[in-house]
């Protein structure tokens, strides 16, 4: 994510910012945007390729938490930290976040009727995708605002900016 992107609300610029709903948001919102271009490519190409629910389901997941994960590790290394480091820093960030989200949304389409065999062109598949990020934005949000006042996911990226 973009340094323009992050407004520090804590007391230094290298400390963890302050458990605000408007700084967990943002980290939600940056975890939502990873998850969402991975999950919906995985989708995508299960859904073409004509695969079952399940390995669709795996891929999207996978690709979520890729790049729920490389969103992080490009922002942290254009930051100037290594590679490697950056690497701990993305798992430390987005690890609980980006699995609550996972949970939640896949929970939302598995239990939606139909979504499961929904193809790409009809509105289940994109309503119950689209309102499964919704739900877990709002689950995801509390939780990540529990994290940052403790110094812990999103919190752990603004020691690097």
């Amino acid at each position: 994510m973009d340094h323009a992107l992050h407004h520090h609300t804590g007391p230094a610029h290298g400390a963890a910012p302050g458990a605000t709903w408007s700084t967990a948001v943002r980290a939600t919102l940056h975890c939502l945007l990873g998850c969402a271009v991975g999950e919906i490519l995985g989708m995508v190409i299960g859904t073409s390729l004509m695969w079952g629910n399940a390995p669709t389901m795996i891929l999207a997941i996978a690709l979520a938490f890729v790049f729920g994960y490389s969103f992080t590790l490009f922002a942290v290394v254009r930051a100037g930290v290594s590679p490697k480091d950056a690497v701990k820093v993305a798992l430390a960030a987005d690890t609980v976040s980006i699995a609550v989200m996972e949970l939640v949304d896949n929970g939302i389409i598995a239990l939606t009727p139909g979504a499961m065999d929904a193809h790409l062109s009809e509105g289940l598949f994109w309503y119950a995708l689209l309102g499964g990020f919704a739900v877990a934005f709002l689950v995801t949000t509390p939780v990540n605002k529990w994290m940052i006042g403790r110094g812990k996911g999103h919190a752990v990226v603004h020691a690097h900016h």
